[in-house]
């Protein structure tokens, strides 16, 4: 049984006061959490007080990224040592503006998932295409391609803390959303990739996000999609209305 995960993507928003009074009017608006995981990711500098304010609560605390180094000569960078000490459970890895303006690569992406994994954080590793990509025809190509890149060497054993996000990157911060036929057929392509590599039993737990203008009018309609576990909220997660409203999709 795969339990949903909705986790928020705060990106460079929100100062530490923000961040802080956020945390607190979230966990007001979300109340009891049954039946899915919530997760936020606020900037670096929020990370340590955000988690304070989370503390003994539903909502799990994710960084946005993570250098492969446990310490050094890395200035401006950040290990997996430092953000499970400030509260961290989760880290995003791979997002495509990460890729698009940082370089970021299938290789980075790999040495951060091991970074990750010895520091005792779950990743959230993201996948997808452009539109240029989809419109030839690489959709599956370029998924399977980052995928098999970043899960390089990963053994079946911690591939078991693994999050996948699916990002068609054409779909994010765009308002368009991938419709949930177009979702659902690359969510169940992953699928079956990772139960060729790793086997059934691990692809039936093996979490896939979908990210890319997630709203409160798409979510139960993503959600009902039998491949998609959760999605990666960028834009309304910044709203405490709008999030929770996304994180308490199965009510009502």
């Amino acid at each position: 049984m795969r339990i949903p995960l909705i986790a928020g993507n705060w990106k460079m928003h929100k100062t530490v006061r923000e961040s802080v009074d956020f945390a607190r009017g979230l966990l007001e608006a979300i109340g009891e959490v049954n039946g899915v995981e919530v997760a936020v990711a606020p900037p670096f500098t929020a990370l340590h007080p955000v988690a304070e304010v989370l503390k003994g609560g539903p909502i799990r605390l994710a960084a946005q990224n993570i250098f492969w180094e446990e310490s050094g000569a890395y200035t401006g960078e950040t290990s997996g040592p430092m953000l499970a000490e400030a509260g961290c459970s989760l880290v995003i890895i791979g997002h495509s503006e990460r890729r698009q303006y940082f370089g970021e690569t299938d290789e980075t992406v790999n040495r951060r998932l091991f970074a990750a994994l010895a520091a005792g954080l779950h990743p959230i590793v993201c996948i997808g295409e452009t539109l240029e990509q989809r419109q030839a025809g690489q959709t599956f190509e370029v998924v399977t391609s980052q995928l098999e890149g970043g899960l390089t060497n990963a053994g079946a054993d911690q591939i078991g803390s693994v999050v996948i996000a699916y990002e068609p990157v054409w779909a994010i911060g765009t308002g368009v959303t991938a419709t949930p036929e177009q979702a659902e057929e690359v969510h169940h392509f992953i699928g079956q990739t990772l139960a060729e590599r790793y086997g059934e039993g691990l692809a039936q737990t093996t979490r896939i996000l979908y990210g890319g203008s997630v709203k409160p009018d798409n979510i139960r309609e993503l959600m009902a999609c039998e491949n998609i576990d959760g999605a990666l909220v960028g834009g309304a997660s910044l709203e405490i209305e709008s999030f929770a409203a996304i994180a308490g999709f199965n009510k009502g």
